[in-house]
């Protein structure tokens, strides 16, 4: 007598304050894929004729899927239908194959995409190669990652930003996964040498990938410990190079291990008389349905190479529902459109540019081509610096020359489907790729910087006219140059002082509340475009401005913010010994000082404002506006200069003790913390739970995941704090009266400490409000997919 399998059940649980409806829950979690089962998806992916993968990645395919069967059925091809019955999608310049399936979560990477790679980050994504078969594509591409580190970190980088700006939580724990994400298989390579595998690798649908690791994690778990355990998961305690099995079968292992503890603890606690939240949660996010692309055909009269058409029409797929549906922000719009752009200019093989360097040009605007190699790609006698404004300057001139620039707005309005662009719209999309190597540690001011690219960025109509870079380590000496008729160093100087200007929010687009405000408060003494400022600027009959430039260019630094732009005021009056580094401010252009440095009248360099740089563009219409307001606070720090014209410290350095001769020391702030208050014993954990597995590297994590630390170090040092006074309060009525329970000199000290630490926290408070505000409203997690043809 047979039996019937029992019915999914639909049960309330608590998520939160909320109690949640959670439906179609099924009595028991699938079985992994056996061998078997991968070797009959291989024999029937390779016996397909519109499909070619490597058999490590058709493994990989059947070990994620929980329908091998069903899987082979639609590979196996017909009479009728010699694809077999794999999902037909055309998008442009290919047509994409793919199958419809049901994968487990803890086999799918999540994988770069503009949304996540353009947005502020400290782990860069890797880089992208596609891969052939006898001169076809195939759906596949190569990632490359510097270390197995790095593979880490950008997972957990990618699972964090994305929780941060939205999650499908909810939804999920009520319904799961039920839109199709769209995935496909990749080859993750190491530059360390280490062992590379073969994965599935999600493109689009990463925030309900990420959702469905929040539902398993539960309500309390913010996206740092969402991001923990997902790359717990996925990569294990597997280290590069340990002894033992390939890493590939280290990691299948580890994953298959993790899921038999997950379905063991499923089994648990579906054998109570009634499933608990813990049963949802697994029920509800361990498998997810996807569709996986496995074959590609270019069309006839594509434009760009086999290696590049997979990816492209991935990214194709990607825009349509992005771009026309649920859109990126616009800087990642604008850094697809441009990077595909100059992507199809390449495969024409125009005989005009060298294709070998408008690889080059590629590989810097993508990030491929690291900073440090800017030397070796463009040569010269003398070379480039390796620096990243040096790398700007590259980039703009490349971009710009005449005829390259013509073709590249062409084809980006082809992408975007606009009729027209102007060179402000051009700007737009140039402002994302420029500021690639600094806008992690220029977070504070990307919004301002890319609304200047948006107002026309550097392209004025003078560096769009086609100029060649003049390389220098001192930039004040191409104004001579500049004033006596070389145009190559005048626009070197415009370009350069131009892009340091904006980076820092020393020149911004102007808005009319800026007009008649304080230098100080970013007033302006008339109104600009920010194109029109840097053409004034960089006239050769402007020497102020020249010098401007120039002095900008030369103190511009790409891995902090000056004082000018964000002040770091102090309620204490200490100076922060975090850095040994002079201190990183703009001085305004003096033509009549030796060293054309400005000084108030007690000898300190006085300050750069935005008032000032534009000022300087147009020094007679200057001086019919009305003057500013005199500044009455004092210079950002009080510096002097070196021989060399660096500013320095006057005192040789701040310390951060009031007692004198007393050596400034770098002190860990989770040390610090656990010394003597009354969350002793915490300290060893927090490590523990940021990195559940072994590291393979000694470098420190990137500042999110130190973050992370950092945030719980704060909870509990505030925690612990409100835990001691309540103790001193409970302890007060039994102290003598010979001595206060705090003594006054004590709390006058903690009194400033804690107001420090609320100004602090209300000033976070208050931009991430902000930033929140500016974030679109969040999307339903199940949107009406777009047609495609």
């Amino acid at each position: 007598m047979s039996t019937s399998k029992p019915a999914a059940l639909s049960i309330d649980v608590p998520w939160g304050t909320d109690t949640i409806r959670v439906t179609n829950i099924s009595p028991d979690l699938p079985a992994d894929s056996t061998d078997s089962h991968v070797a009959a998806v291989t024999a029937a992916g390779r016996a397909n004729p519109s499909t070619w993968l490597p058999g490590t990645s058709w493994g990989a395919i059947a070990r994620a899927t929980t329908q091998p069967d069903a899987l082979t059925v639609q590979l196996h091809p017909t009479i009728n239908e010699p694809s077999g019955l794999l999902m037909v999608e055309n998008v442009e310049g290919a047509t994409l194959r793919s199958v419809v399936t049901r994968v487990l979560l803890s086999e799918l990477f999540p994988g770069p995409q503009p949304r996540t790679g353009m947005e502020v980050s400290e782990v860069p994504d890797p880089q992208v190669h596609g891969i052939t078969h006898e001169g076809r594509p195939s759906a596949i591409v190569q990632y490359r990652y510097e270390s197995l580190a790095h593979l880490r970190n950008h997972v957990w980088q990618t699972i964090h930003a994305t929780l941060s700006l939205n999650s499908y939580a909810t939804s999920i724990l009520t319904r799961s996964v039920t839109r199709n994400l769209i995935t496909h298989p990749v080859e993750i390579a190491f530059d360390d040498g280490t062992e590379p595998i073969h994965v599935l690798v999600v493109r689009d649908g990463i925030t309900r990938l990420a959702s469905a690791w929040a539902v398993l994690a539960g309500h309390g778990a913010d996206p740092a410990a969402v991001a923990d355990l997902a790359t717990a998961a996925l990569l294990g305690g597997a280290t590069a190079g340990a002894a033992g099995p390939g890493l590939a079968q280290r990691l299948d292992t580890g994953r298959a291990r993790w899921r038999q503890d997950l379905r063991k603890e499923f089994d648990e606690e579906m054998q109570g008389a009634a499933p608990g939240l813990r049963a949802a949660q697994i029920a509800q996010s361990y498998v997810v349905p996807a569709q996986i692309a496995v074959g590609i055909e270019g069309h006839a009269g594509r434009v760009l190479s086999p290696e590049d058409i997979f990816d492209d029409a991935i990214r194709s797929v990607l825009a349509s529902v992005h771009v026309e549906f649920r859109q990126w922000t616009t800087a990642a719009q604008n850094v697809e459109v441009i990077t595909r752009a100059l992507k199809r200019i390449i495969q024409q093989g125009d005989p005009r540019w060298n294709t070998a360097e408008l690889q080059a040009v590629y590989g810097l605007a993508v990030g491929r081509i690291p900073v440090a190699e800017l030397p070796q790609v463009f040569g010269g006698d003398p070379a480039p610096p390796g620096t990243a404004l040096w790398r700007a300057v590259y980039l703009v001139s490349a971009l710009t020359q005449p005829d390259l620039l013509e073709l590249l707005k062409d084809q980006a309005k082809a992408i975007k489907g606009d009729q027209r662009m102007s060179m402000k719209g051009f700007g737009e999309l140039l402002g994302p790729i420029i500021d690639l190597p600094w806008r992690a540690k220029k977070k504070l001011v990307t919004k301002q910087a890319r609304n200047a690219w948006n107002n026309g960025g550097v392209l004025s109509n003078d560096v769009t006219q086609g100029w060649t870079p003049v390389p220098t380590e001192d930039f004040t000496k191409l104004i001579a140059p500049a004033m006596n008729g070389d145009d190559d160093a005048r626009r070197t100087l415009a370009v350069a002082g131009g892009v340091a200007l904006i980076a820092d929010k020393l020149l911004t687009r102007n808005v009319g509340s800026s007009l008649g405000a304080k230098k100080e408060k970013g007033g302006v003494p008339f109104r600009a475009d920010v194109n029109k400022v840097i053409e004034g600027l960089s006239k050769p009959t402007n020497e102020l401005g020249l010098w401007t430039l120039a002095l900008a260019a030369n103190t511009f630094r790409s891995h902090d913010l000056p004082q000018n732009s964000v002040p770091k005021q102090s309620l204490t009056g200490k100076e922060s010994a975090t850095s040994t580094e002079p201190p990183y401010v703009y001085f305004k252009a003096d033509l009549n000082a030796e060293d054309h440095i400005a000084r108030d009248a007690d000898g300190v360099p006085v300050p750069l404002y935005e008032w000032d740089v534009v000022a300087a563009s147009a020094p007679d219409r200057a001086a019919k506006a009305v003057p500013p307001s005199t500044v009455t606070g004092p210079a950002p720090v009080p510096t002097a200069l070196s021989p060399n014209g660096e500013p320095v410290l006057t005192d040789g350095g701040a310390s951060t003790k009031d007692t004198p001769g007393d050596t400034p020391v770098a002190v860990d702030p989770l040390t610090t913390l656990f010394q003597d208050g009354a969350v002793q014993g915490a300290e060893g954990a927090l490590p523990a739970v940021l990195f559940p597995g072994p590291r393979d590297e000694d470098a420190p994590a990137p500042p999110s995941q130190r973050a992370a630390v950092h945030r719980k170090a704060l909870h509990l040092g505030v925690q612990g704090a409100r835990d001691a006074l309540d103790h001193l309060h409970a302890l007060e009525p039994e102290v003598g009266d010979h001595t206060p329970i705090v003594p006054v000199d004590q709390l006058d000290d903690l009194h400033k400490l804690l107001v420090g630490i609320l100004t602090d926290v209300e000033n976070l408070r208050r931009r991430t409000l902000e930033n929140h505000a500016e974030e679109d409203d969040p999307e339903s997690e199940e949107p009406q997919e777009p047609t495609r043809g």
